[in-house]
């Protein structure tokens, strides 16, 4: 039953959107009260109360009263991703900043949009994550509050850590130590990013640096007393203990763990007590004993399944500690399963921002956020009806496209690769001879060729030496993966781009995957972008291989031309690039132009140039 509160809110906006007299403050108030209320409660019995006053705020207009609706659209926000519930969560933060970004409220933004990352970054839209806390970073050093750059700076490491980079996370980390300095109100942010360095290295396998890290963290860290803390501090024995393993250091990694297993224990959360046991199983099998090893790593996993959050890292603990006693086909067994459950949530977290995102658009409407000239040129076209089509697929499949990118960003450092494959997708189709309209199609729908590598571990996809033949099938799913999720769009239109995912490693003489498809019967769209596909990933340097000259490339594919690819789009293809290099002083670029149109991109390309000028002003100031 909704409250009497939030009805006589909705009557109040009901009759204006925009009012802003005293009566409506007195409303609002009152549901902000109520919601910030059930918040602190913490129960799970006001879900449907907590919806019901989001649709109720998020119906107002203009500026009036943006510190209290955005205040209760973030409580309403926190109590959602407490429950569990992500992307309601995400909903009601995204609400909260378009509701704030029509005012003058920097302060109020920056903090929208950081918890807004926060809750991206935790439901695995990475790109979505790095673009609003880019945002943020830009209101902060605005506002020059150096506390709020500090978390910023601190929120990304973590976004792009779980999107698998590393590297870039641990530059991240560093900018929050440097402006955390000695401040003792940032003594927790260094801590956290010291900690986290030394989770990063641990995946970068750079085990000296993190052991500084991880020593340092301890070092500065005081002794744990609340629940939070408690849990933190299990954390972080945690990444010492397996880092001190990794240089067999096994005495001091068993003090760690006996550590994490106190801290756990006084901490009473299961999540903290199951993280102690499954470094402790991991600590027994290192230490030799390890029929005790395997049978703590396998109650903890039992434990683990009915606490989903951690069944990923349980069964990754089981596959590493059969792998250190020598039974390749048990670990095996549980490779299989890490990778189904990735796989599993990697696409049920897209499906649900797709989701999420084809909301927003039908509530914002098709010309939000366009110029009028452009709304002039879109009403004319609707008339027609093909230019609106094109625009509004092109809309809808933002987020597919954002999901794509950042899947490949962890083999393709630049986050060119697919509108360069798109782009020359696009033109081999016009030098084919397919008209207009699907050749701005296929531009678009090749975007997402990859899309499926979503659901690769990066442990294969980033293998520097030579798959095995289980590693090869794991990486040739992503062509299945891809085409299961853009299926499930529920995106009009989708039939090419899910061809293109699923059948773009065909190969003409049969002897592709996944269904060894041979010559016509192979999708065009699909023949077309195998060729833009194995051009580009030839012609740039991946982790495992350097790139080709653009010649070399071209006599490859030339000698591949009737069994791997299509005879007559081969020929077309040589040409084609032939008459490109010609046409183009760097191809690199033409190709790569739609990128540089991306918010994300561009986001990270900030993010980047801020991390380099605050490195040059460390280096002009030593």
């Amino acid at each position: 039953m909704v409250s009497s509160a939030i009805q006589g809110l909705e009557t109040l906006v009901a009759s204006d959107p925009n009012a802003a007299d005293a009566e409506v403050k007195v409303a609002l108030s009152r549901v902000a009260m109520e919601v910030n209320s059930r918040l602190q409660s913490g129960s799970s019995g006001h879900v449907e109360y907590m919806k019901s006053a989001a649709r109720a705020i998020k119906k107002m207009r203009g500026s009036a009263h943006l510190e209290l609706r955005t205040n209760a659209l973030l409580d309403i926000a926190q109590y959602f991703y407490l429950m569990g519930q992500g992307i309601e969560a995400v909903d009601a933060a995204h609400a909260a900043v378009r509701s704030v970004s029509v005012g003058s409220h920097d302060q109020l933004l920056r903090k929208a949009l950081n918890y807004l990352g926060i809750l991206y970054a935790d439901s695995a839209n990475i790109s979505a994550a790095v673009e609003c806390y880019e945002k943020a970073l830009d209101l902060a050093r605005k506002l020059h509050d150096r506390d709020a750059e500090c978390l910023v700076w601190g929120n990304l490491g973590t976004a792009l850590s779980h999107a698998a980079q590393y590297r870039d996370a641990i530059s991240c980390y560093e900018q929050s130590i440097e402006l955390a300095g000695s401040n003792p109100s940032l003594k927790n942010s260094r801590i956290n990013a010291l900690q986290n360095i030394a989770w990063c290295c641990l995946h970068t396998e750079e085990f000296s640096r993190g052991l500084r890290a991880a020593e340092a963290c301890v070092r500065e860290s005081d002794e744990p007393h609340s629940a939070t803390e408690l849990v933190f501090a299990v954390a972080r024995e945690n990444n010492y203990a397996r880092l001190l393993l990794e240089v067999n250091s096994v005495e001091k990694a068993g003090e760690r763990c006996e550590l994490a297993k106190r801290y756990a224990t006084k901490s009473k959360s299961a999540r903290a007590d199951i993280s102690a046991s499954l470094l402790q199983g991991l600590y027994e099998v290192h230490a030799g004993r390890v029929d005790v090893g395997l049978s703590r790593l396998s109650s903890a996993l039992d434990r683990a399944r009915l606490m989903k959050a951690l069944l990923r890292d349980a069964l990754a603990a089981m596959a590493k500690a059969y792998e250190l006693v020598g039974q390749p086909e048990r670990a095996l067994i549980y490779l299989r399963e890490l990778i189904e459950t990735t796989r599993k949530s990697q696409q049920e977290s897209a499906l649900n921002h797709v989701r999420l995102h084809l909301e927003q658009l039908s509530e914002s409407g098709p010309e939000a956020n366009v110029p009028a000239e452009a709304n002039l040129q879109r009403r004319e076209a609707a008339l027609r009806g093909k230019v609106a089509e094109k625009e509004l697929f092109k809309s809808q499949i933002e987020m597919l496209e954002r999901l794509a990118v950042t899947a490949e960003l962890r083999d393709d450092s630049t986050g060119e690769h697919s509108y360069r494959v798109g782009k020359l997708a696009g033109l081999l189709a016009q030098e084919f001879g397919c008209d207009e309209d699907t050749c701005y199609m296929i531009e678009l729908a090749a975007r997402l060729h990859d899309i499926g590598k979503i659901g690769v571990p990066d442990a294969i996809l980033l293998k520097p030496e030579k798959l095995n033949d289980q590693e090869r099938q794991v990486m040739r799913s992503h062509t299945t993966v891809g085409a299961e999720l853009l299926s499930k769009s529920n995106i009009p239109h989708m039939q090419m781009a899910e061809e293109i995912a699923r059948h773009h490693h065909e190969w003409w003489d049969g002897s592709g995957y996944p269904a060894n498809l041979a010559g016509a019967a192979i999708p065009l769209s699909a023949r077309i972008t195998a060729l833009a596909d194995v051009f580009d990933a030839l012609t740039h340097s991946r982790p495992y291989k350097a790139a080709w000259p653009i010649d070399a490339t071209l006599d490859e594919i030339a000698e591949l031309k009737g069994s791997q690819f299509d005879p007559q789009l081969t020929d077309l293809f040589i040409v084609l690039v032939g008459r490109l290099r010609r046409d183009n002083a760097d191809l690199n670029v033409f190709l790569g132009e739609a990128a540089r149109t991306s918010p994300f991109l561009q986001a990270r390309t900030r993010i980047w140039d801020a991390l380099q000028a605050a490195s040059s002003n460390k280096a002009q100031g030593a």
